[in-house]
């Protein structure tokens, strides 16, 4: 009992340093500017006040921007869990010549950083007129490195499924999809709940190509959108800053606290066999 009692002390001790910048954002976006610094800070806000909160939509079309990233996150979840997981059954279950080779080569995308391409494919969207649309946060994402990563993960966990599946499946008469669809992929909860969560947030949280791709406000997402809450003078409006980052932190502790056990989960059945 003493020692699962330390244990729990060590661990509220160690919560602190990540648990203390939200309490600090979603308390400060309650204060007045002028108590935001003002020293000794305040832990609780003295007169908690939601005006940040109504300047927050009165100042950008922040409902919309909302609802772009929420999409946005939507449909680059859905299109990476589609692609990775049809590729990863493929890479794990289907042996061809050169398979190894080519996953290899697939690999390699994971190390070539976003801002060496984004000039190349700012010029191929630009051509084909597609610049100041969500068609770039989507199409980059569902095909490059995020889907990448997942395509591995998949394959991890798809390799460590035992043979006699697909030879029962075979004997039932189901054909490589199919045995995909019925057998391997609702075996793979973990790695699939693993996938959408970090390929939801990383949607989420994109911030590079929002602000080269997209011109108009009523088409920015939430990381664009948190840039444009200044003063007159170009200064930060720190209330109002703090209150639009406490609402866009929502969707990510929901996914984090619904959604923790099958990321760990899916990630303990990813490993390293290949």
């Amino acid at each position: 009992m003493r020692r699962k009692t330390l244990l729990y002390g060590v661990l509220c001790v160690l919560c602190v340093p990540f648990v203390f910048p939200t309490w600090w954002m979603v308390t400060s976006s309650l204060k007045p500017v002028s108590d935001i610094f003002a020293f000794p800070p305040s832990l609780l806000p003295g007169r908690p006040q939601l005006e940040a909160y109504r300047q927050v939509f009165e100042l950008q079309p922040f409902a919309q921007q909302y609802w772009n990233s929420l999409y946005i996150a939507a449909v680059v979840t859905v299109g990476t869990l589609a692609v990775s997981s049809l590729a990863g059954w493929a890479f794990a279950r289907i042996r061809f010549r050169g398979s190894n080779a080519l996953f290899l080569v697939i690999l390699v995308g994971l190390l070539i950083p976003s801002e060496v391409t984004i000039v190349p494919l700012f010029r191929l969207f630009h051509s084909a007129g597609l610049t100041d649309t969500h068609w770039p946060l989507i199409l980059i994402p569902v095909l490059g490195a995020p889907s990448v990563l997942a395509t591995f993960i998949m394959r991890q966990f798809f390799l460590a499924l035992p043979k006699e599946l697909d030879e029962a499946a075979a004997v039932d008469g189901l054909g490589r999809l199919a045995t995909f669809w019925r057998i391997g992929l609702p075996l793979a909860r973990p790695a699939v709940g693993a996938v959408a969560i970090f390929t939801f947030l990383h949607s989420w949280n994109l911030y590079l190509e929002p602000i080269v791709f997209l011109s108009t406000p009523e088409r920015f997402t939430l990381p664009q959108a948190l840039t444009q809450f200044v003063d007159a003078y170009g200064g930060p409006m720190w209330n109002v800053q703090l209150a639009a980052a406490s609402l866009t932190a929502l969707p990510v502790l929901v996914v984090f606290v619904v959604a923790q056990k099958q990321f760990v989960e899916g990630l303990a059945h990813t490993g390293l066999k290949g």
